[in-house]
């Protein structure tokens, strides 16, 4: 019976499309839109919440200049030295995951991801301990951010 169930489960996670499956320590969210009207609401709810846009990047069109081919993918890279600056104090070393990023893509499907690090990755990778507060505060700015460009 215990087979029955294991071998259940492996068919379901199997058949799920790889992007669905993230990366280790990515947040992953669906969007309702397309990549590009996703990073565009993304931009919006970022630059209305204070944060600054630092770069946009295409890696489709980037790909298409070097005569590849790759589904619709773009990262938006933000950040604010008030929120930032805090988690450095935390432990300097996370200096090298900032500033944020956000990557929005199509899977093989057709459907639009927003991905972000997760805050408490970001913890566990760079040791950082006695800032749960400020790691709290990042974590419910980018499901903000994320939830407002994705629904």
């Amino acid at each position: 019976m215990f087979a029955g169930y294991k071998r259940l489960i492996l068919m379901v996670v199997l058949s799920l499309p790889l992007s669905v499956m993230a990366a280790e320590g990515m947040v992953t969210i669906k969007s309702n839109y397309s990549t590009e009207a996703t990073a565009d609401k993304l931009e919006a709810v970022l630059e209305e919440k204070g944060m600054t846009v630092m770069n946009r990047i295409n890696h489709a069109e980037g790909a298409k200049k070097a005569g590849l081919e790759l589904r619709s993918t773009e990262v938006v890279i933000f950040g604010n030295p008030k929120v930032g600056t805090p988690l450095m104090q935390c432990a300097q070393s996370v200096a090298i995951d900032l500033p944020q990023k956000a990557l929005i893509w199509e899977d093989s499907e057709g459907v639009v991801w927003l991905g972000y690090n997760d805050p408490e990755y970001l913890k566990q990778r760079h040791d950082i301990e006695g800032c749960d507060e400020v790691i709290e505060k990042v974590k419910g700015a980018l499901e903000n951010f994320a939830k407002a460009a994705t629904e």
